[in-house]
């Protein structure tokens, strides 16, 4: 068996606790490699086979650290990566927590603690790599969760691995074309439940009247066509993962049959006489308010409670415009293997441009206007204007509008010598408003701050 592959990174040489655990790898069959943080995406880009990362540091900045930490686990989201810092805080331990760092510790450390952690990430890692079939690999590529580099994606991703390691119901919020069904198959993917099926029902598709019977099944003669046994979704879904997409939309006689299979875990089919016991784990999503909804009377509240057990937010892509570029990139890929081009990307100006729009129709938009247009791209890379006419119209209004609005700040800021209560008063903004575009525009008032009052 080939020996694992440790890379340290560390910003001293003369550490004594790290040579001791260095010797104590060496000693039970791993083999190490050494780089500084200066060298450290060179050195893990050419050992391509690492197995484990540990980044030992004393003196290097904590943000330098946690970039170094992302970017690696970015590039790799399966290797284990452990941290020991002599500059150790709460915040610091759950801002690599979130990263993805597997484990955290503090100077002075036990030798055999670290020797343990390695021990057992390595184990885990391997246990993770996929001894399933080719189709199923195949689906879990197409299924990776792209575009998760802000810090609220990287929160999507925890609750993600949090709620697929229970059997709790989930619900999943968020407007329409953030990726709702993509995480309900990530959260069964990665659960105890993965090898068993992933059913998906549209209770928007599928007409009021046949929704009970494409739920719980009907037997044969229970009603006119009815010729055969059909043992409905719910059934078919044993041993694994139901996903009711759209369940806003679905009517108060049926909230109630599903309450009462969530509650009973059993189902009868129309014309049955006996209850079929179900073994399966709930997932629904809305792009709607159900908790106004259920204030309203529109929804019923003891199914809002039943299903909202863990909630997951998908935030639109307005509000996470750092994945932007990712996205991209990665609709560029898929379309290449589909369409067979050979397209390198978008230009740096292309990319910036996008950047000012609002995408209201969040990353599903985003995939359909590059697909319609992939077609008539002749260059290796796209421009703006190589997109549709009145999709370009919109991003140029949205840069005009991003521009005006900056630059109404800035002349507010200069005619009142940066002063930000005068400056406030003069857009007819808030403080908070104000500071908001501060962030937004990423100006920094504080160099200014002696002529505030």
């Amino acid at each position: 068996m080939e020996k694992p592959n440790i890379l340290i990174v560390e910003d001293e040489d003369e550490n004594i606790e790290l040579i001791k655990l260095k010797n104590s790898c060496c000693n039970n069959g791993l083999t190490i490699f050494e780089t500084s943080y200066k060298t450290v995406f060179k050195t893990y880009i050419q050992k391509k086979n690492i197995d484990l990362v540990l980044l030992g540091y004393a003196h290097c900045t904590i943000s330098n650290v946690l970039n170094i930490a992302n970017r690696i686990r970015y590039m790799d989201r399966h290797i284990p990566i452990i941290m020991v810092t002599k500059n150790s805080s709460e915040e610091i331990a759950i801002a690599a927590l979130r990263i993805g760092v597997n484990d955290y510790f503090k100077h002075p450390f036990k030798e055999e603690d670290i020797m343990e952690s390695i021990e057992r990430c390595l184990s885990k890692n391997d246990a993770e790599k996929p001894l399933l079939p080719k189709a199923s690999l195949e689906l879990c590529d197409e299924q990776e969760m792209v575009g998760a580099r802000s810090a609220v994606m990287q929160s999507v991703r925890m609750h993600i691995k949090q709620t697929a390691e229970t059997d709790t119901n989930v619900l999943i919020t968020g407007e329409t074309g953030t990726g709702k069904e993509l995480v309900a198959c990530l959260i069964h993917r990665n659960s105890k439940r993965a090898k068993n099926p992933f059913v998906c029902i549209n209770c928007t598709a599928i007409p009021d009247h046949l929704l009970e019977s494409e739920l719980f099944g009907h037997e044969k003669g229970s009603y006119t066509g009815a010729d055969a046994l059909n043992t409905g979704k719910l059934q078919s879904a044993e041993g694994g993962t139901v996903f009711l997409d759209e369940i806003g939309d679905m009517s108060l006689y049926h909230q109630a049959k599903i309450l009462r299979v969530i509650e009973s875990k059993e189902i009868q089919r129309i014309g049955g006489k006996h209850n079929i016991h179900l073994n399966i784990k709930i997932i629904a999503a809305t792009n709607q308010d159900l908790e106004q909804m259920a204030e309203n009377g529109r929804f019923r509240k003891d199914l809002y409670y039943r299903l909202n057990v863990a909630n997951i937010n998908l935030p639109p892509l307005r509000e996470r415009k750092e994945d932007i570029p990712d996205l991209l990139q990665f609709f560029i890929r898929k379309l290449n293997k589909k369409y067979q081009k050979d397209i390198e990307g978008f230009t740096a100006d292309a990319v910036k441009d996008l950047m000012f729009y609002n995408w209201p129709g969040n990353i599903r938009e985003m995939k359909n206007i590059l697909e319609s247009a992939f077609m008539n791209f002749q260059t290796s890379w796209i421009t703006l204007m190589d997109l549709p006419e009145n999709f370009r119209t919109k991003v140029m209004q949205a840069r005009i509008l991003h521009y005006s609005e900056k630059d109404q700040l800035l002349n507010a800021l200069v005619t009142t010598n940066w002063n930000k209560n005068k400056a406030a008063k003069q857009l007819k903004w808030s403080r908070m408003t104000l500071y908001r575009k501060f962030a937004k525009y990423q100006l920094n008032p504080e160099k200014r701050l002696m002529n505030d009052v």
